[in-house]
């Protein structure tokens, strides 16, 4: 390996030295209290290197939320592999979903709260750029899934692959932060679980978007 390479490798392996050391700062401090100075003492980096590599905390936080879309893109990409059909690939994607939302909380709630954030106004282009990218691919894994169901015959062929993938991970989204809401409630006082909700919702889904669903309205 050539000087070139090794220091590109070193710059590399010292970017993710931040990130994992922001992700620890962020998501046990919370990111409005967090400092950059906390993210370079915890990166053991002066902080005019930490400079370096990441202007502010809201770059950072692109970072990071780059890393929570990859993940996710990662397992949606795994739930299709395993299946034929288009509705067997899109039913996965739902369970992926939900499974990433438990597993990998931190990163689902950031992944919301960069989406509904103002933080894009003061990002360089090229980051806010490549974290959009990333989420466009995540939704195009989703938009696959349908438009392949739809030529398989296993979805509905009025389906739009793209409006269907966004107004799922709507939903989900939704269906999953109720579930976190409402969890303790929910397991105390009724005769179901929290949990059997997301259940529900896929399975309604499901039939809504089979062959034989029924569409109302245009």
């Amino acid at each position: 390996m050539g000087i070139i390479e090794r220091r590109e490798r070193e710059k590399e392996q010292r970017r993710i030295n931040i990130l994992d050391a922001a992700e620890e700062i962020f998501f046990s401090k919370g990111f409005s209290t967090a400092t950059m100075d906390e993210v370079a003492e915890t990166a053991e980096l002066s902080k005019g290197t930490l400079y370096l590599y990441f202007k502010s905390k809201e770059e950072l936080y692109y970072g990071i939320a780059s890393r929570a879309l990859s993940l996710l893109k990662e397992m949606f990409q795994k739930a299709v592999d395993r299946h034929k059909t288009g509705i067997e690939k899109v039913q996965a994607i739902g369970e992926a979903y939900y499974e990433y939302s438990q597993r990998y909380l931190n990163y689902f709630n950031m992944i919301i709260h960069y989406e509904m954030s103002q933080m894009d106004k003061i990002i360089p282009e090229g980051i806010l750029l490549q974290c959009h990218q990333l989420g466009r691919e995540v939704m195009g894994v989703v938009a696959a899934a349908v438009a392949h169901g739809v030529q398989d015959g296993s979805m509905r062929r009025d389906l739009n692959p793209l409006r269907t993938a966004y107004l799922l991970q709507g939903l989900s989204t939704g269906i999953i932060q109720l579930i976190a809401r409402e969890k303790g409630h929910i397991d105390q006082s009724e005769d179901f679980q929290a949990k059997d909700l997301m259940v529900d919702f896929m399975d309604m889904m499901y039939h809504a978007m089979q062959p034989n669903g029924i569409k109302k309205g245009k």
